[in-house]
This record gives structure tokens, sequence and C-alpha cells, in this order.
């Protein structure tokens, strides 16, 4: 049995080792649920957000790494039960020295340019939230993203809490911080965005038996330690078996 797994480079779901290799969360997790259905070695195909979609519906992949679930995006493609649950943040330059602590506070910064990867949910989320298309700058990769927000070019970039605090980690905390969203704060977890695998709605088949090992594994103490060395915790993890009962 032979599955294709699309992923981007958006630490800590997915990216590229030096040597070639995929991992991250959402890799791990895939590879665990799909050797357990008899897919030895599953295969990993990097590409950009914005071919995710368009590939799964195709049949360029089998799948894709979880993404937000939306209404626009359930029109396209079906999706697994959810996996994980993640807030918005903003990662942003050292003491952050514009204020910039949600989406709200953004748009009241005219002055302020915020970074997001094409066809990313977070931007609807900024739009929705009164952020003017001015200060929206839209990129293809996160590499260049950070890029922009290291040089000055933009102020915040904006993508999951948790994605934004391993990579302020990585840049050290000299260079950059790490900005949950205010609204995120409140431990609401019924409005927390919910992630999941995305299939062809033409491959059923899949679609049902990754499903049905999902609900047998998720939230096992192995998939709690796999998921903790990525820094995947209860308060991603748990939400999402929540709305499956």
């Amino acid at each position: 049995m032979k599955v294709t797994i699309a992923y981007i480079d958006e630490p800590p779901f997915g990216w590229t080792e030096v040597d070639g290799a995929a991992t991250g969360a959402d890799i791990e997790l895939a590879d665990t649920v799909l050797r357990a259905l008899g897919v030895s070695k599953p295969e990993h195909h990097l590409t950009t957000f914005g071919e995710l979609l368009s590939g799964v519906e195709s049949g360029r992949w089998d799948m894709t790494v979880p993404l937000f679930v939306t209404p626009e995006r359930s029109a396209r493609v079906a999706f697994s039960v959810p996996v994980w649950a993640i807030g918005d943040g903003f990662l942003v330059r050292a003491g952050n020295p514009k204020g910039l602590m949600s989406y709200a506070s953004f748009a009241e910064r005219q002055d302020a340019r915020l970074g997001i990867i094409l066809g990313q949910v977070q931007h609807d989320a900024a739009k929705v939230s009164g952020v003017s298309d001015d200060q929206i700058v839209v990129f293809e990769h996160q590499h260049d993203a950070i890029a922009a927000l290291r040089s000055g070019e933009i102020d915040a970039y904006a993508s999951t809490a948790l994605g934004n605090r391993m990579l302020a980690n990585r840049g050290g905390i000299s260079v950059f911080e790490a900005v949950q969203h205010e609204s995120e704060s409140s431990h609401k977890q019924q409005n927390i965005p919910l992630g999941a695998f995305s299939f062809s709605k033409r491959n059923s088949d899949l679609l049902a038996a990754v499903n049905r090992q999902l609900r047998f594994y998720l939230g096992s103490p192995e998939h709690r330690a796999r998921m903790a060395t990525f820094g995947l915790t209860h308060n991603e993890i748990d939400p999402a078996i929540i709305c499956q009962r």
C-alpha cells in the first residue's frame, strides 16, 4: 500500500532535516497512523501552502498534513477527525516594540505591517478584526516572512501560537518574541480552531481507515509522549479529542 502525504516547512508541524527526511509533529502522527494501517513507508512530499489543497484535490498526493478546518476548505476536501486545536499568535521582534497583542490591537496601529502566508486562515482572521489590506504583506514561504520580520520590513508574523513559540526559541530571546493573542488567554477551548488531515472527497476508503486509527490512537500515552517532543501538550490535544465525543 502506497500513501503520499504532502507537508510544508512549518515547525513544529513539519520540516525537512539536513539529510532530506521529513519530520515534525504532523509527520510523526501521520506516519504512526499509516504504519498501523500497513503502510510500511509513507512517502512525504514537500510543497507550498498554496498547493496543499489543490494537490490533494487533483490526486497529486493522497493526504495533507493537518490544516485548520473551515467551511470553504470543507467544500473542496474531506477532513479527518480533529487532531489538534491551536490558537493564533504573533512572532515579533524582541521587546514587541509596537505592543502588538492581537489582531484588534494591530488594526489600531496603521504604521504596523503584518506578515501572513498566502492562503492561511490568519489572513481572514486579521481582516475580520479590522486589519487593512495596506497593513498586510503576503508571503509564499515562512522563511521569507521570518527574514522580513528580522529586517524590519514587517512588524509581526501571524501564525499559530505554538509554532511561533518554537520559532522564538530557535531565534533566541534577543531576536524574536512569541505573543499569544489576548483572545486565546481565556482558555475557551471551544473557540480554538481545530486542525485535521485532508483528503480528496474521492478517497473515502483511506479517510475512513485513518479516522478509525486516529480515534483509537489520539490521547493515548504513546500519542501524548510523541507529540510532547514537538511541544504539543494537553492544551492542544484535549480540545480535539473532546470534539469527537
